[in-house]
């Protein structure tokens, strides 16, 4: 039989008597982004599970929180996930962390939520960092909608084949990627991507040496090289929807008109280019006189 839901309550130590599961959003780079609620439950539950317990040891130092830590990572996951089920059913407060941001954002804790929701159990989100919405807010992106992806894989192949999948999303396609794959994965977002697409690229988000920078896919290569340490540090990359089709087709018959009229006379090349690429007629043969009036 699951059990009724709690309400919140402390005993005299001043720590959580329900047994529940908190989801606590933690900094991404800069201490200081920690909420004041993500402490007070962080300084009251009976135990803190953590992605690496070395990195989560030194921000809990840094607040004078002294909870006992449990190891909950990619490689133990189910297994613990039945172990903090078993320690809430017996009534135990239990905060979920990862090394930066937000639990199961890319980062293990599904698995954990999952189980402890499944088990009856109530989950209360601790909301706080996030590295996607970081990246978002200082993006200057207009357009509705994105779609979070996440970390690519790490094989070329496959890499390019996810993003093959993803090619006519008309929504920002939103990514993580490691310093060391950063290089491969904007060659392989070129290739598939094309190159006039925007991409903004985020780095060490809110850390000493922060760089958010803005340009086509065909240029960030070549931001990459201009200085050594930009393959350093963990990576947002936004990159813009695929354009309208009917955009895609106006462009592609200026270009093939651009072509013709070099060797062709103007009713020859607007013929040709509409059979080519399916322009609008009317439209193409107004840039061809322009083009001819400019001359």
């Amino acid at each position: 039989m699951k059990p009724e839901p709690h309400q919140d309550r402390r005993n005299d130590a001043g720590e959580w008597e329900c047994g529940r599961l908190y989801v606590v959003a933690t900094p991404i780079g800069n201490l200081g982004d920690i909420t004041h609620r993500a402490l007070e439950v962080l300084k009251s539950v009976a135990r803190i599970a953590a992605e690496d317990t070395r990195v989560t040891s030194k921000l809990l130092s840094h607040y004078g929180v002294n909870a006992p830590l449990t190891a909950v990572h990619a490689h133990n996951e189910q297994r613990a996930a039945q172990a903090l089920v078993a320690a809430i059913a017996r009534g135990e407060a239990v905060a979920l962390v990862t090394d930066a941001g937000t639990p199961g954002i890319s980062d293990p804790g599904a698995v954990v939520v999952a189980a402890v929701r499944e088990a009856g159990y109530p989950v209360v989100p601790i909301p706080g960092p996030s590295a996607l919405v970081c990246a978002l807010s200082a993006a200057g992106i207009a357009e509705t909608g994105h779609r979070f992806v996440g970390f690519l894989p790490a094989a070329k192949g496959a890499r390019r084949q996810a993003l093959e999948a993803l090619r006519a999303e008309p929504v920002t396609l939103a990514f993580y990627e490691a310093p060391h794959r950063i290089r491969a994965m904007l060659e392989d977002l070129v290739q598939v991507l094309g190159g006039e697409r925007r991409v903004t690229l985020a780095r060490e988000l809110t850390k000493r040496f922060e760089e958010i920078h803005v340009c086509a896919l065909a240029d960030a290569a070549a931001w990459l090289e201009a200085d050594a340490h930009r393959e350093q540090g963990e990576y947002v990359v936004l990159v813009a929807g695929a354009p309208d089709s009917g955009d895609e087709t106006a462009a592609e018959g200026t270009r093939v008109l651009e072509l013709l009229l070099r060797e062709l006379p103007v009713k020859a090349a607007v013929k040709l280019a509409v059979e080519i690429t399916g322009a609008p007629r009317n439209a193409l043969y107004a840039q061809a006189l322009a083009r001819k009036n400019d001359k």
